[in-house]
């Protein structure tokens, strides 16, 4: 990741903060909405909109304000995922859990500002012409919504403890993890005013990205170290949830991984004949080795 690329992460996460520090009626939900995102994290969401928008040729800060309400929705939905009613984690990037520090109804309602006030940021982006403004929106709430990422969620949870086939645990990482991994490079086409073929690719390309980014999960759940994780490894297994190691084995996921990161960065070196993907290659490489 260049310096650009960091300062870019860095005005995104000041961006959310400066907009939850506004007033607020409850002093308590800006400081745990505010206590999540300060968790920290390695923004691949955001990395992923700022990388797409410079190899489309687009002043990357122009999607800050758009990076900053997938974040918020990106958190939202970690703070209630990990809510003794879904997943019951007590830890969360190597700090305890926001219903743990605040309770579970102001974490409930900790996240349910996170997404309500990413749509406010949107609106207000006075960067961007009101027809992008409300596409973005359009695409952020049918990314999130039941036919995304939340519907993705409830697919997952029932399936737990369930004998499932792997086109069915494909189908539930392709809405709970990969819609949200789309979603970047969508709103940057959006931004970037990308031609059809080229917003084809890309799209294509992030497709790629969500399933491997769920297969480098699977096997962090197994190899990581909750030092760096920030959470405890095997819950998956505590919890008989299939995965891309459970079906594969641990070295058949590598395999997996490896060949899905090849096959993605076939897809950039075909776009690189008419964009740069030099950055897009970094966020690649970023999914398919990260440790947390």
């Amino acid at each position: 990741m260049n310096r650009d690329m960091q300062a870019y992460l860095e005005a995104t996460e000041s961006r959310i903060l400066a907009h939850l520090g506004e007033n607020h009626v409850s002093d308590t939900i800006r400081v745990a909405s505010s206590y999540s995102i300060k968790a920290g994290g390695k923004r691949f969401r955001p990395y992923l909109l700022f990388a797409t928008l410079e190899a489309l040729g687009e002043d990357p800060m122009k999607g800050a304000d758009a990076a900053a309400a997938i974040e918020m929705i990106h958190t939202y939905s970690l703070i209630h995922d990990d809510l003794p009613a879904m997943d019951d984690d007590d830890y969360r990037r190597g700090k305890p859990t926001n219903h743990k520090v605040f309770g579970e109804a102001a974490a409930i309602l900790a996240g349910d500002t996170l997404l309500t006030e990413s749509f406010s940021i949107v609106s207000s982006d006075e960067s961007l012409s009101a027809d992008k403004r409300i596409s973005i929106i359009s695409r952020i709430a049918s990314k999130a919504g039941f036919n995304g990422m939340i519907g993705g969620q409830m697919l997952d949870m029932e399936a737990e403890g369930k004998e499932i086939s792997f086109s069915q645990l494909e189908h539930i990482h392709q809405y709970k993890t990969g819609q949200l991994i789309v979603l970047p490079v969508e709103c940057a086409c959006i931004i970037a005013d990308a031609p059809p073929e080229t917003s084809g690719r890309l799209i294509a390309f992030a497709e790629k990205l969500g399933i491997l980014f769920q297969i480098r999960d699977d096997i962090l759940d197994v190899e990581g170290d909750m030092a760096v994780t920030g959470k405890e490894a095997g819950s998956d297994e505590r919890k008989n949830k299939m995965t891309y190691v459970s079906t594969y084995g641990l070295e058949g996921a590598h395999r997996e991984l490896a060949a899905l990161t090849d096959e993605a960065a076939g897809l950039l070196d075909h776009l690189s004949e008419n964009i740069n993907t030099e950055e897009l290659h970094n966020v690649l490489q970023m999914f398919a080795v990260r440790d947390q």
